[in-house]
């Protein structure tokens, strides 16, 4: 028996990486999955892997920046399931540029998608949470979000946004018996770190207790954690999975 049986998760961004390994982790312990993103093909892959292991999987294209097509995407799901029980914000984007060079496009793009996105599709999931009394809405911060990067105000600013708004909206919904708690990943392998030169690397590792970068399974690991009954008594917070590199 998973932790997650019976349980209806969205998923946003999970076509790769990090959020692709959250849908698969869901759907081990048990969880159906709705799965959103701009690129259709990525998520059918991940669809796949859902079904794989034996969950249902459901594939919508949708822009989370956008109010309108974020409201139908949870209609879409609502309708679908029956229910919503976990809400997994992991959809983001970045446009890493010093600041005397960061446009104003740069700017908005990042904030639309990583910040307002997160708070357009809790505030829809809000509802039908309320109404069950039941609910998980788990933030995909960054360890970025806590310590800022140079090159990276736009990105540091949306993450950490999304934990502002994490202690908020637990304060707000947790009498209605929805938790909301973040994860605030380090240095995770991903196409962007496989491409760094060696001695980048060995940089990044030397700043990092544990002595290695993490990989999706971890976080993702960490999400299952605070989607179950097991954290039942968690919100509002953040969790860091950076091997130490944060404390």
């Amino acid at each position: 028996m998973g932790r997650l049986d019976g349980r209806i998760a969205i998923v946003t961004g999970a076509g790769r990486g990090i959020g692709k390994a959250i849908a698969e982790e869901l759907a081990r312990e048990g969880a159906d999955l709705a799965l959103c993103g701009r690129q259709v093909e990525p998520l059918n892959e991940t669809a796949v892997a859902v079904q794989a292991l034996g969950r249902r999987a459901l594939v919508v294209s949708t822009d989370v920046g956008n109010a309108e097509a974020v409201d139908a995407f949870v209609a879409q799901v609502a309708a679908h399931f029956g229910r919503i029980d976990i809400l997994v914000n992991n959809a983001g984007v970045t446009r890493d540029k010093l600041l005397i060079r960061m446009t104003d496009e740069d700017w908005d793009e990042v904030m639309r998608v990583n910040l307002k996105g997160a708070f357009l599709i809790a505030r829809a999931v809000a509802r039908p949470m309320m109404k069950q009394r039941a609910g998980s809405i788990i933030q995909i911060s960054s360890i970025i979000g806590l310590t800022g990067n140079a090159g990276q105000c736009n990105y540091a600013a949306s993450k950490a946004g999304l934990i502002a708004m994490t202690k908020s909206l637990a304060k707000e919904l947790a009498s209605r018996g929805i938790r909301v708690n973040a994860v605030a990943p380090g240095f995770i392998i991903s196409k962007m770190t496989e491409a760094l030169s060696a001695e980048v690397r060995t940089q990044m590792l030397a700043s990092i207790p544990a002595g290695r970068l993490g990989v999706p399974e971890d976080v993702a690991k960490s999400v299952a954690f605070l989607a179950s009954d097991d954290a039942s008594y968690v919100t509002g917070q953040v969790l860091g999975v950076n091997g130490g590199m944060f404390m």
